[in-house]
């Protein structure tokens, strides 16, 4: 039997709409079934069911009522008819009737399958591997650090994104931007930092870390190893003091007592990458007392200093980069090394690894190159037996090396360890000594002291066969490694000599 259908639908835009529409419904359902029932979905596969194909979809749908409606019109005009009349829905003819049932039917149809594609696009939209894979190029830095952090079981847009319609609208306008950058190819190299919408860390952080459980202190082994010709192992042991000695004083002591509720700290920065901070505010919330802190080596002038962003200290401000965090090359070659990824066996493989990592290269494919090149040149040149008789050692020594950087050096991106501070610690980065550096003070007479002890004590350090070790509830004095240092990093930071590529 011939369906019959109103006059105005017989034309061409028409048709092509419902062709585009057909095809792209029966295409969607297709790779909906292949991913559900065969497990064949991916991030690109996701685009294409939730996105591209559903706006496909739509488009031609549109074209329907745009194409009778140009038919119409252009009929209007060959009888040179004037009067604009609605239009005649008359349900004894058969022709209406079957196209309000074809409209009916399908407007259902759409409404239910665009109920599911919108709830599987939003989840879709959410998911870690929208955010990591889609662009990959771009992200992949931030991907790749992610999935060796802390963090990896949590979703991007716990951090990202957060509950509640109102930052759900914003991540997505400024989605848009994100898409319309990667698409003209304007994303700065490296991407910058910090990121000035992000929402506040209380509001995400705080889901699982809360400033009203106590945290305990807790042991900290390192294990570094020298440039000589043994890689000497040096280990030390921290007690970091993150929170009191016991739990009945909860935040009063210890390195999260920036964070205790009663407690407000201030302060203003003069660089993006909040590192240059020339005052500092305190405010006990349960006395009214407050004191203001100054920077007496770098006073600046007032109207300047009033002109600066107030700042609340929050949990990113130390913990900056808690899932992507990109490691110097003596951090993960020290890794690999006690690992045993790369082999301690190989004299001065440490050396090694550290001469050629000081390199920039241009992208990733030449840096794992001339990775392989170095070692196995400067092992045939310096060792040559061992170059002859532990070849398999040494090509265990190059994967570990390549495996290292291609965790945390990406130069498509121009993306290393030195271009994202890390505010924990104050090894490679200022980090505490923003703050704690002695030159901060109050009119008061007060000091934000530069004291290791403030953060934590040193339980035992030195080689592993020779180990300088505390009595209980003692500390030592920190040792630094080697002889030719003597005294002088008492008067100097840490970042004055360790650049990421050094013990």
């Amino acid at each position: 039997m011939k369906i019959k259908l109103p006059h105005s639908t017989q034309n061409w835009i028409s048709l092509v709409g419902a062709t585009i529409a057909l095809i792209s419904f029966f295409m969607i359902v297709f790779l909906f079934v292949v991913s559900s029932i065969f497990g064949k979905d991916n991030s690109y596969l996701g685009l294409v069911i939730y996105i591209a194909l559903p706006a496909v979809l739509i488009f031609g749908l549109i074209l329907i009522p745009v194409g009778m409606w140009v038919k119409v019109r252009r009929e209007r005009l060959n009888i040179q008819k004037d009067k604009k009349e609605w239009p005649v829905i008359d349900f004894n003819d058969i022709r209406h009737r079957n196209a309000f049932v074809i409209f009916s039917v399908g407007t259902s149809i759409f409404l239910l399958a665009s109920a599911v594609g919108s709830y599987e696009a939003f989840h879709f939209t959410e998911s870690v591997e929208f955010c990591g894979k889609l662009c990959h190029s771009v992200m992949k830095p931030e991907y790749t650090a992610y999935q060796n952090s802390p963090h990896a079981r949590v979703a991007c847009v716990e951090c990202h994104v957060g509950t509640g319609a109102s930052w759900y609208v914003r991540s997505k306008l400024s989605g848009l931007y994100q898409v319309y950058a990667v698409t003209l190819g304007t994303v700065p190299k490296p991407i910058e930092t910090p990121i000035k919408n992000l929402r506040p860390a209380r509001e995400t952080c705080e889901e699982c870390h809360w400033p009203q459980k106590f945290y305990s202190r807790k042991l900290r082994v390192e294990k570094h190893y020298l440039n000589d010709k043994n890689n000497t192992e040096w280990d030390i042991t921290l007690t970091m003091k993150i929170g009191s000695q016991v739990s009945a004083l909860g935040l009063e002591e210890g390195i999260h007592w920036h964070i205790n509720p009663n407690i407000k700290i201030e302060y203003k920065a003069l660089d993006s990458k909040r590192e240059k901070i020339p005052w500092v505010k305190y405010t006990n919330l349960k006395t009214g007392e407050v004191f203001v802190y100054e920077d007496g080596k770098g006073k600046i002038d007032k109207r300047i200093l009033d002109s600066l962003e107030t700042r609340v200290m929050d949990c990113m401000d130390c913990h900056n980069r808690p899932s992507h965090n990109y490691k110097p090359p003596a951090i993960f070659i020290n890794d690999a090394i006690t690992a045993n990824v790369i082999p301690r066996e190989l004299p001065q493989i440490k050396f090694a690894a550290m001469d050629v990592l000081s390199n920039n290269f241009s992208s990733t494919d030449s840096a794992m190159k001339e990775i392989s090149h170095y070692i196995n040149t400067f092992y045939k040149d310096n060792y040559p037996e061992i170059y002859t008789t532990k070849k398999e050692m040494i090509d265990k020594a190059i994967k570990g090396i390549q495996e290292g950087f291609k965790k945390n050096i990406f130069p498509e991106m121009k993306v290393r360890w030195d271009v994202y501070p890390n505010n924990i610690g104050h090894l490679e980065f200022i980090g505490c000594f923003r703050c704690h550096n002695d030159n901060h003070k109050s009119s008061e007479g007060k000091v934000i002291k530069k004291d290791c002890n403030l953060c934590h004590t040193i339980n035992s350090q030195g080689p592993s066969n020779n180990l300088q070790i505390a009595s209980i509830n003692s500390e030592l004095e920190f040792r630094h490694p080697g002889n030719d240092v003597g005294d002088k990093w008492k008067k100097m930071l840490c970042v004055e000599c360790h650049t990421g590529l050094n013990p």
